[in-house]
């Protein structure tokens, strides 16, 4: 028998997919990590098999998380989204992922350059799930660097939740099927 994290051992197969073959795994590109920052955002208070569920929607309705083209989003559009039963409908995660991409468009050196830097020099290697951390020094330095740069719902949390979704960090357990996919130091 696999074993797994044990957020993906459950009956739903989707999160066991995210989990076998994305979460962990490392994430380049601006508009991939634009996505990716975007709807842990948006996850922020429900459950991720949520936001899997509704991802494409998500994709269509944010013009495939291309930074630009959400950046020229306007009042129109927000009333559009909220009105939009295809994604999670809160304004303020709809403000802020328009604000988001508006801060992406105005960062030199693009948003994989940023985030990457905040890239810890050492994963551990959790047995449980007891050790993985849910906030680290890495992830508040990464938030109040996005909260500078005018990023919102960025917190220190989502931070952290936005470097395993994206590799920065391995936090598959030891004895995890996906763990050599991770990072390894």
């Amino acid at each position: 028998m696999d074993v797994r994290c044990a957020w993906a051992t459950g009956a739903d197969p989707l999160m066991r997919e995210y989990h076998d073959t994305e979460w962990g795994r490392e994430l380049h590109g601006d508009a991939a990590l634009f996505e990716r920052i975007s709807l842990e955002a948006f996850q922020s208070g429900l459950s991720w098999s949520v936001i899997l569920r509704k991802r494409e929607a998500f994709r269509t309705a944010f013009a495939g998380f291309d930074p630009a083209t959400v950046a020229d989003f306007g009042a129109e559009d927000v009333e559009r989204l909220v009105q939009d039963v295809s994604i999670v409908r809160n304004r303020r995660k709809i403000e802020a992922t328009i604000a988001n991409a508006r801060a992406v468009v105005a960062l030199d050196g693009g948003l994989d350059e940023l985030l990457w830097s905040f890239r810890p020099d050492a994963d551990s290697a959790p047995r449980s799930m007891a050790d993985v951390p849910a906030v680290t020094p890495e992830s508040m330095a990464l938030a109040k660097e996005l909260k500078r740069r005018g990023f919102a719902f960025v917190g220190p949390t989502t931070a952290y939740a936005l470097m395993q979704a994206t590799g920065m960090v391995n936090d598959h357990l030891v004895d995890c099927v996906a763990r050599p996919i991770g990072r390894h130091d």
